[in-house]
């Protein structure tokens, strides 16, 4: 009887550290989503996800732990790390995970821009180098094909005031 209240008591224990980890996981999710911006079907897939993993940690637990056996003080652990997880280190973790994230976010986007930024002005150069030429020559044409265009269309006028001359 001693050790099964023992081994209860360390089950309990186990479920209540088992709320611990279902809250964390679901502390990451909210870290996620206070950092990265995401549509509402994404935010569905996480939910989704979520509740996976979570249905997944405890049915192993139970398996594990607790030969399969459901108890009323798996459901009272778990409820209980979760509370104990909110209260006392969520606000702390998320804080910490999301200036964590933001801060490498930022230092990515400062080495890409500073990547990205010499890219941007070679390829201004070879542009420049390689289609002012090229347009040069289209504007040219353009103005060649004007002056021709105009000179075909007075040569229709002279000859249709031709035509009329010679008709009368």
């Amino acid at each position: 009887m001693y050790t099964n209240n023992i081994e209860q008591l360390l089950s309990f224990f186990i479920y209540t550290i088992i709320g611990i980890i279902i809250s964390i996981i679901f502390d990451i999710f909210r870290v996620l989503r206070k950092t990265f911006k995401t549509p509402d079907i994404i935010t569905y897939i996480e939910d989704a996800i979520f509740w996976i993993i979570t249905g997944l940690i405890i049915l192993f637990s139970i398996f594990t732990f607790n030969n399969g056996e459901l108890r009323v003080y798996i459901f009272i652990g778990i409820i209980i790390g979760i509370i104990l997880y909110m209260l006392f280190i969520s606000k702390y973790f998320i804080k910490l995970n999301v200036f964590i994230i933001n801060l490498i976010k930022n230092t990515i986007y400062k080495i890409l821009h500073i990547i990205i930024k010499p890219i941007k002005y070679v390829i201004i150069l070879l542009k420049k180098a390689l289609f002012r030429p090229i347009s040069f020559i289209f504007i040219n044409f353009r103005k060649i094909f004007k002056i021709i265009n105009n000179k075909t269309k007075k040569l229709k006028i002279l000859n249709k005031k031709n035509d009329k001359k010679e008709g009368v």
